[in-house]
């Protein structure tokens, strides 16, 4: 199944994505793949919102500058943030009776990551080209919503000791 697909499948059934992501043998690489492919892709949807903002406030730090800023904090910081929320979540789990391993967990963070980069995208576009307000709101809101439905069914499923 393409990653479009799974992205797609995982707003119905995210077990059963995340399932099949361990039938064929998911691991590190695929982890760090999904972990840098979405920050890169969260750091491509601020591009409107920042553009926006660089040409909304002409006195401001130059757009060059905050473009670096933001790539510096998405594409290099957050996935070490990701890793070590994905190890604080499978900490509590384990306090929880959870049985899944380390890796376990950084594919269910990572691939709700994935999985909501799409409507992130989307998010980016309304930030850029209509600003502040109930849609921007509302997007957000269903990114968040999307990602925590997607990730804590993952998480739920490979914190089971059926694996």
């Amino acid at each position: 199944m393409s990653t479009a697909q799974s992205i797609l499948r995982s707003y119905r059934a995210p077990r059963d994505v995340m399932r099949g992501h361990l039938a064929r043998g998911a691991g590190e690489e695929r982890a760090l793949a999904w972990v840098m492919i979405a920050c890169l892709l969260f750091f491509v949807a601020q591009l409107p919102r920042l553009s926006r903002e660089a040409h909304l406030n002409p006195e401001g730090p130059p757009f060059e500058a905050v473009v670096g800023g933001a790539f510096l904090g998405t594409v290099l910081i957050a996935p070490l943030i990701f890793y070590a929320i994905a190890a604080l979540s499978h900490l509590v789990a384990r306090l929880f009776g959870g049985q899944g391993t380390w890796l376990h967990a950084r594919l269910a963070l990572f691939w709700g990551l994935m999985a909501v980069t799409p409507l992130v995208l989307l998010q980016g576009l309304v930030a850029g080209f209509v600003g502040a307000g109930a849609s921007l709101s509302l997007i957000s809101l269903l990114c968040f919503a999307m990602f925590l439905f997607v990730w804590l069914s993952g998480l739920i499923f490979v914190e089971k000791a059926e694996l």
